[in-house]
C-alpha cells in the first residue's frame, strides 16, 4: 500500500486536476477525476479519522465548529455544486435543443418544397423549380435538386441528414406517382453554426458501426477557408458563466438505403450566457452578473450576522460546559461541596442547577447504595439458607421415579416442594405456593416447611389431619392476610395407592394411556381460616402413569397480548414429552413457558413435580 504522504500528495494532485477540469474540462474528465478524487479521499479519511477524531473534537468548542461545518458550510458547498452542475446540464440540453429544433424546421421546409415539386404538373414544374432555387439558395447554400421519373409508383417520403460518398448532406425526398424529387444541400461547419447564431461551436460526430467496414463521414468544406475554422466558444460574461458541452443523438441515413442509418451525435460547445442570450434575444449576461452580485451581497450580510450570533452562542455554551467540567473534576476527587455559579435562565443554567442538586444528593445516594449492597448480601444469604430447606436427594423407590424443580422469580421463592420417606415405608409428597413473592413469602414458606417436617413422621398420620394442623399453625403464627395453597400426599408402594389432600392448590394432572385426569381439591387454602375442614382422596397409580404437580407460576404467566399460558398448553407439552425422562419433561415445560412470555424474567415462581410409576 501507498505510504500516507504519497496518498496525501496524490489527493492534492487530483484536487487540482478536478478543479481544472471543472472550470475548463468536459463532463467526462470531471466524472473520471471526481471518482478518483472520491476514492483517494475515502482512503485518507479512514486513515486520518480515528487518529484526528479524539484530538479535534474533544473540546466542545471544536466540536461545535465541526458541527457548524457539517450543518452550514458543507450543505452550502453541496448546494452550490449541485446548482452549477444542474445549470450546466440544463444549459447544455437547451443549447442542443435550440440547434436540433432549427434543424428539424429546415428538414420540414425542405420536405415541403420537395413534395410541392413532385406534385406539380409537368408544364409548371420548371417554373416551380426556378422559384424554389431562388427561395432556398440562401438557407441551403449549394442546394441541388434531383428529379427522377418513370419510377415504380410509391409514397416514399424522408428528410434529415444523409451521407453520400462520405460527406454529410441535409436532404428531403418526396415521391408522387412515378416521379421522385430529391432536395439536398451540403452541410458545412459554417452552415451548422448559422443554425443558431452566436451560440458557439456546433458539430456532428459520427460513431461507425464496429460490425461494418469503417467509412469516414465528414462535413463539406466551405468556399472561404476561414469558414472551416470551428467557431470560437463565446467569451465568459463573468466567473460564474459556465462552459457547456452537450450532445444528443441524430440519425444519419444512407443515400442508397434511406431506411438504414448510422449513429451520430449533434454536439454543441457553448456558454450559459450565450444560451440565455439566444432564448431572451437580449444581453442576458449583464443581468446575470447583476443578479449574482446582488445574491452574493445578501449572502455576505447574512453570513456575517450568522457568524456573530454563532460565536456569541458558542462562548456561552463553552463557558458553561467548562465550569461543568471543572465541577466534575472536583467531584471525581471527592469534593461534593463544590457548587457552580449559575447565570441566566436558559437550559444551560438549568443544567448547572441540576449539577448543584446532584452534588447534594450524591452522599445520600452513596448511603443508599451501601444499604442496598448490604440488603443484597443478606438476600443472597437467605437464598442459600432457603436452598437448604428443599430436599437434597430423591428417595429410592422400586416402582416410582420423581423429579422436582423450583425457579424463583426473585432471589428467594415463596413456592415449596418436599418429599420424605416415612418410617412406615410410605413416601410423603408436598407442594405449596405462598401468597406473594420475595422475603415475606420466603419466611412463610420456611414456617410451612418447619411445620411439615415436625409433624410428618408421626405414626399413622393421615394427609387430611396433617393439612388441618398446618392450617392451625399458620393461622396462629402469621398475619391474617397471609395464606398458602398446599397439596400433600402419601404413596404406599406395596398397594400402589396415592392418598392426598389438596388445600386450594392447582390440581395435579394424572396422565394415563393418553388421557389426562386432574386430581380432586379437598379444601380451602391453609392459614386463612382456623375452622377450615379438609378431606382426603385416593387414587391407584398404575405402571406407566405420570403425575405432574405445579404452581401457578407455570400456567398463569402472560404473553404480550395478556393471554395466559394455561393448563391446556401445559398438558400439550407434557403429553408430547411424556415418553422422555423427567429432566426432559421439566426442561420442556419451563422452556415453553419462557418462549410463550417472550421475556427472560420470570413473572412468578415456577415449581414443577413429575412423578412416574414404573
Amino acid at each position: 500500500m501507498f505510504a500516507s504522504w504519497r496518498l496525501e500528495l496524490l489527493l492534492v494532485l487530483l484536487a487540482l486536476a478536478f478543479a481544472w477540469a471543472y472550470w475548463f474540462g468536459g463532463f467526462g474528465q470531471q466524472l473520471g477525476l471526481g471518482l478518483a478524487f472520491a476514492v483517494v479521499t475515502g482512503i485518507l479519511a479512514a486513515r486520518w479519522g480515528r487518529r484526528l477524531l479524539k484530538h479535534v473534537i474533544w473540546r466542545l468548542r471544536n466540536r461545535l465548529i465541526v458541527a457548524y461545518l457539517f450543518i452550514a458550510v458543507i450543505p452550502f458547498v453541496l448546494i452550490v455544486v449541485l446548482a452549477m452542475s444542474t445549470a450546466r446540464q440544463l444549459g447544455g440540453q437547451l443549447a442542443v435543443h435550440l440547434v436540433s429544433s432549427e434543424l428539424e424546421r429546415r428538414y420540414s421546409s425542405l420536405l415541403g418544397a420537395a413534395r410541392t415539386v413532385a406534385r406539380a404538373p409537368s408544364e409548371r414544374r420548371q417554373v416551380i423549380l426556378d422559384r424554389m432555387e431562388t427561395v432556398y439558395r440562401e438557407r441551403f447554400p449549394g442546394m441541388q435538386i434531383q428529379l427522377d421519373e418513370n419510377l415504380t409508383p410509391g409514397d416514399a417520403e424522408t428528410s434529415g441528414v444523409v451521407v453520400r460518398d462520405g460527406f454529410l448532406f441535409i436532404w428531403a425526398r418526396a415521391q408522387f406517382q412515378d416521379r421522385q424529387v430529391t432536395f439536398f444541400a451540403p452541410i458545412t461547419r459554417r452552415w451548422l453554426a448559422d443554425l443558431s447564431p452566436g451560440l458557439g461551436d456546433v458539430s456532428i460526430i459520427h460513431f461507425p458501426d464496429p460490425g461494418k467496414p469503417r467509412q469516414a463521414i465528414r462535413l463539406h468544406g466551405s468556399p472561404e477557408p476561414e469558414d472551416d475554422e470551428p467557431p470560437s466558444v463565446p467569451k465568459a460574461a463573468n466567473r460564474m458563466d459556465l462552459e457547456l458541452l452537450w450532445a444528443s443523438e441524430i440519425p444519419i441515413a444512407l443515400w442508397n438505403a434511406p431506411r438504414q442509418s448510422e449513429l451520430a451525435l449533434l454536439s454543441v460547445h457553448s456558454r450559459l450566457s450565450a444560451v440565455l442570450s439566444v432564448l431572451t434575444a437580449q444581453q442576458a449576461e449583464s443581468k446575470v452578473s447583476v443578479l449574482i452580485a446582488f445574491y452574493a451581497i445578501i449572502f455576505a450580510i447574512v453570513e456575517v450576522i450568522s457568524i456573530y450570533i454563532g460565536v456569541s452562542l458558542t462562548r456561552t455554551i463553552t463557558g458553561a460546559v467548562n465550569e461543568l467540567y471543572e465541577g466534575t473534576e472536583r467531584v471525581k476527587e471527592g469534593d461534593f461541596s463544590h457548587r457552580i455559579q449559575v447565570k441566566g435562565e436558559d437550559q444551560i443554567a438549568e443544567l448547572s442547577r441540576s449539577f448543584n442538586t446532584m452534588t447534594e444528593n450524591v452522599e445520600r445516594l452513596l448511603r443508599i447504595a451501601k444499604e442496598s449492597e448490604r440488603m443484597q448480601a443478606e438476600l443472597e444469604i437467605a437464598r442459600q439458607v432457603q436452598a437448604q430447606l428443599f430436599p437434597r436427594s430423591v428417595p429410592k423407590l422400586k416402582s416410582l421415579e420423581l423429579k422436582a424443580v423450583c425457579n424463583p422469580a426473585r432471589t428467594v421463592s415463596g413456592d415449596y416442594f418436599d418429599y420424605q420417606m416415612l418410617p412406615d415405608g410410605r413416601l410423603a409428597l408436598a407442594l405449596g405456593d405462598v401468597a406473594g413473592k420475595g422475603i415475606s413469602a420466603a419466611l412463610l414458606m420456611a414456617s410451612l416447611q418447619a411445620s411439615l417436617r415436625m409433624q410428618v413422621r408421626e405414626p399413622g398420620l393421615s394427609s387430611s389431619r396433617l393439612v388441618g394442623r398446618i392450617n392451625q399453625h399458620l393461622h396462629s403464627n402469621t398475619a391474617p392476610e397471609k395464606y398458602a395453597t398446599f397439596y400433600f400426599s402419601l404413596f404406599d408402594e406395596e398397594a400402589g395407592t396415592l392418598t392426598y389432600t389438596n388445600a386450594g392448590h392447582l390440581p395435579p394432572l394424572l396422565f394415563r394411556n393418553g388421557e389426562v385426569t386432574p386430581l380432586d381439591v379437598n379444601g380451602m387454602v391453609v392459614g386463612a381460616f382456623p375452622f377450615a375442614k379438609y378431606n382426603e382422596s385416593q387414587v391407584t397409580l398404575l405402571p406407566g402413569d405420570l403425575l405432574v404437580g405445579y404452581t401457578d407460576g407455570i400456567t398463569e404467566p402472560e404473553n404480550e397480548y395478556g393471554e395466559m399460558f394455561g393448563e391446556e398448553r401445559l398438558i400439550e407439552v407434557v403429553r408430547k414429552n411424556s415418553h422422555l425422562s423427567h429432566d426432559h419433561i421439566t426442561n420442556a415445560v419451563i422452556d415453553a413457558v419462557q418462549q410463550f412470555t417472550g421475556s427472560p424474567e420470570l413473572q412468578d415462581d415456577m415449581t414443577l413435580i413429575v412423578v412416574r410409576r414404573v
